[in-house]
């Protein structure tokens, strides 16, 4: 049987489950991810932004290749004590969870979550205290917790400017504050730790309608630079990944929004030289490259998964 327990009081809600179930394998969301199964055993995750799209795969992913993960979130509908019996209803259910597809619901026995905003910092640091506690410390974070905008820069009031900021920017510098003392007991425990930051193409790529969300990722890319050159001598390594359009439940409230959701989803993998979108799960092998003990001699470093957007520049269709 599953328990819920409140362990922090009101900032934060943790849904509490014995042990840990082992997966088979490293499918994820219907994809066979190659890579060791076993190589993150022994190491404790906590992925921000986890509740669905790329933090779900990502989470997922780390924990078929045998990590300890906890997800943090604003809401994790699927973990929630209050919905139709919680994890027990998780663990039964056969629909739509997670980035609300058939087959995305995540094992209810493999994700440990807590709820909790991350411009909140006396939730964070309770969010970290509550991770660390439970699953032996933490040996990687990944900043994945993001919100989008679009617009020119006459588009976005002071307002969502600061949201946007606090959400993106700050919400990763105050959950890698909180996190870094269990880090770098971390690196002295295992001779490593690691920082992932979930950036953009929009951090690198001028895009239209995008100044507020291109400013915030691009800070994100920035201070992904200045902390891997901070700690890299504490044997933490930083890096990020730089996604381009993925398909994500974020992008597909977008695209319904729009006026020709079909064309404006053709307009939006046309841009890429891969011609479609990228995956959520594409996104979380990268993610978990990074993350990787194997890629220990990997800091300070931008991986882009974006069908070939930064890089390429292919003739149009039907063109030699």
């Amino acid at each position: 049987m599953l328990r819920v327990a409140d362990r922090t009081g009101p900032h934060i809600r943790c849904l509490m489950r014995p042990g840990r179930a082992e997966l088979p394998g490293t499918r994820t969301g219907g994809a066979l991810v190659p890579g060791p199964p076993a190589e993150f055993d022994g190491l404790t995750a906590l992925v921000t932004g986890g509740a669905s799209g790329i933090g779900l795969a990502t989470a997922r992913l780390l924990a078929a290749r045998g990590a300890r993960v906890a997800i943090v979130d604003r809401a994790i509908p699927w973990a929630d004590e209050g919905q139709a019996g919680g994890l027990d209803a998780v663990a039964q259910a056969s629909g739509a969870a997670g980035a609300g597809r058939p087959g995305d619901e995540p094992d209810a026995q493999a994700l440990y979550p807590v709820v909790a905003d991350v411009t909140d910092d006396r939730a964070v640091r309770s969010a970290v205290q509550t991770v660390a506690s439970a699953l032996g410390g933490i040996d990687i974070l990944i900043n994945n917790a993001g919100i989008g905008a679009a617009g020119t820069v006459e588009d976005n009031d002071d307002d969502e400017w600061r949201h946007v900021l606090d959400v993106n920017v700050l919400g990763a510098v105050r959950m890698s504050r909180a996190a870094l003392p269990e880090l770098r007991l971390a690196a002295v425990r295992h001779g490593q730790a690691v920082i992932v930051n979930t950036c953009s193409i929009a951090s690198t790529a001028g895009l239209p309608q995008r100044a507020l969300y291109s400013a915030s990722k691009g800070a994100l890319y920035a201070l992904t630079l200045a902390m891997a050159a901070d700690h890299v001598r504490e044997h933490i390594r930083v890096a990020c990944v730089t996604p381009g359009t993925a398909d994500t439940p974020w992008v597909a409230r977008l695209l319904d929004a729009a006026p020709d959701p079909e064309a404006e989803r053709a307009a939006l993998a046309a841009r890429q030289p891969s011609g479609r979108l990228v995956t959520a799960d594409e996104v979380a092998a990268a993610i978990a490259y990074l993350a990787s003990p194997l890629a220990s001699g990997v800091t300070g470093m931008a991986l882009a998964v974006d069908g070939g957007m930064s890089g390429l520049r292919v003739r149009p269709p039907g063109q030699p």
